[in-house]
């Protein structure tokens, strides 16, 4: 397992994956407070501006944060399934899976290295993001409660988790990224439209960001420990599904 893990954080550096998800991740952590604090002043720029910045609320700490779980979700999602996708039907498909499991490496480690790895970019990206996030929400809003603003990008992670090992159970089940991309958005779409159901929404990702929401802004809400335990649990199943194919699959 460790020395499938060393290749895949190997490939994740070489190929600028982590290079680019991080810096991604910066960028966004910087943008989002500045985004929260000076839209209405880019709005009252706009021809007409002036008569609609005058119903926009004075921008507060919340729109930061806001902000920050919005952009960070949002690319965040993207980036999840643009690398997971591919990360096993292109070894399929190019021949190297073949080599690779020649040698005495199991399936098993073969296919839960590739999320190892993805999840170590991911935190890194996030460790940055977060950083910058607080840094300049300091200085342009107020201080948030340091150990929930960490709780809130935790919860990101198990956010960004479902959505990896939804694309990697994707590129399991395909030989090509294009049938991979498909099923990874077909995986979305049919998350989306169950979180749709209200009482479902609150056990998934919805749930998640809800939560993480309020605890960084310190509000008394019930814990989403629900929504924490079935995220967790749709990332070991997804994984679990992915050795399981993979492991019965003529590559």
């Amino acid at each position: 397992m460790m020395t499938a893990l060393g290749k895949e954080w190997l490939e994740q550096r070489r190929t600028h994956r982590l290079l680019i998800v991080s810096a991604i991740f910066l960028l966004f952590g910087l943008l989002s407070p500045l985004l929260a604090k000076f839209t209405p002043e880019i709005i009252k720029m706009v021809p007409g501006g002036e008569q609609i910045s005058l119903i926009i609320p004075p921008p507060t700490v919340v729109d930061a944060v806001v902000q920050y779980i919005k952009n960070l979700t949002q690319f965040g999602l993207l980036l999840t399934v643009l690398m997971g996708m591919g990360m096993v039907s292109q070894e399929k498909d190019k021949g190297t899976a073949t080599m690779v499991l020649a040698k005495p490496l199991s399936r098993t480690a073969f296919i839960l290295s590739k999320p190892a790895a993805m999840g170590i970019s991911f935190l890194i990206a996030t460790a940055l993001a977060a950083l910058a996030g607080y840094y300049y929400t300091l200085l342009l809003f107020e201080a948030l409660p340091v150990g929930s603003w960490l709780a809130l990008n935790g919860l990101l992670l198990v956010y960004f988790g479902v959505y990896a090992a939804l694309a990697i159970l994707a590129s399991t089940l395909n030989r090509s990224m294009l049938g991979s991309g498909a099923v990874a958005l077909g995986f979305i779409l049919l998350l989306a439209l169950v979180e749709m159901i209200p009482a479902a929404g609150k056990l998934l990702t919805g749930g998640l960001l809800g939560w993480a929401q309020n605890l960084a802004l310190g509000s008394a809400v019930e814990p989403a420990w629900g929504a924490l335990v079935v995220c967790l649990g749709l990332i070991a199943a997804a994984l679990i599904a992915s050795v399981w194919i993979f492991r019965r699959q003529e590559i």
